[in-house]
């Protein structure tokens, strides 16, 4: 089949384009506003971009259903700065709550049972539970082409400034095993993938 996704003309019930493009890392975001209220929130356009310095982007696209600008955007651009935690299989359950559509203000990790605590080097707190922590320090909000002018469409850039690991995952070797944490990744449609097992391939010479 063809389909040109601007026309929406594939002839399926649901665009397939993201169970498509798979899988696609999480980015489970937390950030603070300027009164010191928590956000939590998971997003699946989401990548390490950049090695160094590093930096990672995601999407915060769209806004809520009451038409107010998503949380963390609105929070990172006025604090500059966030967390993404890797969401993996024994937080699934709390990561999916935390996406829920919720009144502004909310503290989304408090409802799903997660214990915050201070980052080191920036303001948004981190997620206690949660075996990696990308501390991040804002760097700029690009505006992309969006096809509803409801729907604001873009990425924000952030520098990864601090990484916090859970020893478990270091081998004696000194490197990360990530297996061990089972990361999850998003599929299309409400399909996730736990990473379980993985292999090695070297380039050719």
């Amino acid at each position: 089949m063809f389909y040109e996704p601007r026309l929406d003309n594939s002839g399926l019930a649901i665009d397939p384009l993201k169970a498509l493009v798979v899988p696609r890392p999480i980015a489970w975001v937390s950030s603070v506003d300027l009164a010191g209220r928590v956000n939590l929130a998971p997003f699946s356009f989401f990548n390490l971009v950049a090695e160094a310095p590093p930096i990672v982007v995601f999407a915060p696209y769209g806004r809520k259903r009451n038409g107010e600008i998503k949380d963390t955007k609105v929070n990172i651009e006025a604090v500059g700065a966030f967390v993404v935690h890797l969401a993996t299989w024994d937080l699934r359950e709390a990561m999916n709550a935390s996406s829920a559509q919720l009144p502004h203000g909310t503290d989304e990790a408090a409802l799903a049972g997660l214990e915050m605590v201070p980052s080191r080097l920036v303001a948004a707190p981190r997620l206690a539970a949660a075996p990696v922590a990308l501390e991040c320090r804002y760097l700029k909000t690009t505006d992309l082409p969006s096809l509803d002018p409801d729907e604001p469409n873009g990425v924000i850039f952030g520098e990864v400034v601090g990484i916090h690991i859970d020893d478990g995952l270091i081998t004696a070797e000194g490197r990360v095993d990530i297996a061990r944490a089972k990361p999850i990744a998003r599929l299309g449609y409400s399909l996730y993938a736990a990473v379980t097992e993985t292999f090695r391939m070297t380039r050719p010479d």
